[in-house]
């Protein structure tokens, strides 16, 4: 097959910046190698990650850098972009001229009923004679979005609709899709006239390509271990597209110069931003996944007032280590509380809670490893809680260790209705799975848990608190 052009692709990079950086070398040497008007470079979603500190410190102007030094001319939005910034925060970051198009076919604002100025539903580049249409879809989380002024729609209703808009114009229609590879796949058995779908969202490594029908499925795996690389030709008879497809691991390229030193500036510049002193502590507040300890129940007891509920409850595996004697600047909260999870209140009835907190006693669900859903610790951790006192006998039989337990001094009901402040993660039945059992959830965004605690180190009444056990145990 003789190749027009070699698309690149990423997806999933979640700010391992030093990969974006390798992958920009990579780009680089297919530009020098094959022509820069023969290579196009895509991003499919989820290049930021402000669990990273550049990101969070420049409030992801270190992403956009990277994605502009290294020549990329269109790039879709991942969840972590989407879910993780306001729009007025994505505004500013996307609004200012830039080489690449934001393509995104399934959000809009809701002040407007339209898109931004800086984000399109599709569009068509040419490139060595060929002309590529790309259209870009976002995963369909529309009550969180709503809650930051998106309106978000069902993707492959929107990607049809541009699909079917663009698709005579183009000898390659491409996806870039940060949905998923079910839906990746579903995709390609029903909406026609779609080539090329890149994936991305499910972290899938596809070393071979899925061909589906007409339509060819790539994705490259997760935090830029891989990027892939797509030779596009024409068949001379039928004039169908021919793809060669595969993914290059990039841990054996160098980083680019020129990102490397993105990196390192907004670093410079992101240590002094988050040097910001928050609160200075009299006492210590440790941190233990698998025992009650003051900092996890200072979360809880945060996500209880914000939530104006009756009890507050958390993973004690959200907080990746505790605080010391003396100042805590927001660099330490970050560090401590690097995931995007936001607060919630639910409405849950007292039999699955008192199914989690039994759960929370055992080893298996204490040490059990949790990945993504946002969580951006190792293990599970025990429940930690605020407004319920529990009396437990750790020598009876599993799931019957529980002996009693009040809410707010009234005794606790299996068949009552609760209010709880929690996390959005247990809404995705994660971790303690019955906490997905509550009858209605409201979200908090652009709230993170990280900005929980720190309104809670400024109160005495709860610095004090926190350290009171709610926990006792019989034996």
């Amino acid at each position: 097959m003789h190749a027009q052009l070699v698309l690149l692709h990423s997806n999933d990079i979640h700010s391992r910046l030093e990969n974006a950086a390798r992958i920009a070398s990579i780009i680089a040497d297919e530009r020098r190698v094959m022509g820069a008007h023969r290579v196009l470079a895509v991003d499919i979603g989820d290049h930021m990650d402000r669990m990273r500190m550049e990101t969070e410190g420049s409030e992801g102007k270190v992403n956009l850098a990277l994605l502009q030094e290294a020549g990329y001319e269109a790039i879709t939005l991942g969840n972590n972009e989407g879910l993780t910034y306001t729009s007025a925060a994505l505004d500013e970051l996307y609004s200012s001229p830039s080489p690449f198009a934001v393509v995104c076919a399934n959000m809009k604002l809701d002040s407007t009923g339209e898109r931004p100025e800086w984000m399109q539903p599709g569009i068509v580049l040419e490139k060595n004679g060929l002309t590529i249409g790309l259209v870009g879809a976002t995963a369909n989380f529309a009550p969180f979005y709503k809650l930051l002024g998106w309106t978000t729609t069902p993707p492959l209703e929107a990607i049809r609709e541009q699909v079917n808009r663009l698709r005579s114009r183009c000898d390659v229609m491409v996806v870039m899709s940060h949905l998923g590879l079910p839906l990746d796949r579903q995709m390609a058995e029903e909406v026609p006239g779609i080539d090329l779908i890149l994936g991305a969202h499910t972290h899938h490594l596809l070393e071979e390509p899925i061909v589906i029908g007409e339509t060819t499925i790539c994705a490259a795996g997760k935090f830029g271990d891989y990027v892939g690389r797509v030779e596009i030709g024409l068949d001379q008879r039928s004039g169908r597209p021919i793809f060669n497809a595969c993914c290059l691991p990039t841990g054996a390229y160098a980083e680019r110069p020129e990102a490397a030193s993105i990196i390192h500036t907004h670093g410079m510049e992101a240590k002094l931003r988050l040097g910001q002193v928050l609160a200075t502590l009299n006492h210590p507040l440790p941190a233990r996944v698998d025992r009650e300890s003051a900092l996890p129940n200072l979360l809880a007891a945060g996500l209880r007032r914000l939530a104006k509920a009756e009890i507050g409850i958390v993973n004690a595996g959200q907080v990746l280590g505790g605080l010391a004697i003396g100042d805590v600047s927001a660099g330490e909260l970050h560090a401590l509380c690097p995931s995007p999870i936001n607060p919630c209140r639910m409405m849950i009835a007292g039999i699955h809670l008192r199914e989690a907190l039994e759960q929370s006693l055992l080893d298996d669900y204490v040490f059990k490893p949790i990945r993504g859903f946002g969580f951006r610790g190792e293990v599970l951790g025990m429940l930690a809680v605020d407004g319920l006192s529990i009396t437990y006998d750790a020598s009876r039989p599993p799931m019957y260790r529980i002996v009693h337990m009040e809410v707010n001094g009234e005794p606790f009901r299996d068949e009552q209705v609760y209010a709880v402040g929690s996390i959005d993660m247990f809404s995705f039945r994660a971790g303690y799975e019955s906490l997905a059992n509550a009858e209605s959830y409201s979200f908090f965004l652009p709230e993170f848990i990280r900005d929980i605690i720190a309104g809670e180190l400024l109160s005495e009444s709860a610095l004090a608190s926190c350290h009171g056990l709610r926990w006792q145990s019989l034996a």
